[in-house]
């Protein structure tokens, strides 16, 4: 399953978002070590809304949860995501153009 962190940037300055996600990905890496299945894939960044989504595959959102808190990235929510979804839909566009 694929999991998104909401962030706001107003609380979480720009400059800050290469850190996060940094960390977001060496806490993944870490918690996989220890033998939790969760895996940082990417950030969205949305300027005209001051948000940031981080991505990660993993068990739970609960998993994500905890990689966020001990990575100390403070976030609003976090939600399950269907990437794979949004990927089909984008394909079928392009064979429609």
């Amino acid at each position: 399953m694929q999991y998104a962190v909401e962030l706001y940037l107003p609380r979480f300055t720009k400059d800050a978002l290469p850190e996060a996600t940094e960390r977001a990905g060496a806490m993944a890496e870490q918690m996989a070590r220890e033998g939790t299945p969760v895996r940082f894939l990417h950030s969205i960044f949305v300027p005209g809304d001051e948000m940031c989504f981080l991505l990660f595959a993993g068990p739970s959102t609960g998993i994500v949860a905890e990689l966020a808190h001990r990575a100390a990235i403070t976030f609003e929510r976090v939600f399950e995501v269907d990437v794979a979804f949004a990927e089909r839909g984008r394909r079928q566009r392009e064979a429609e153009s």
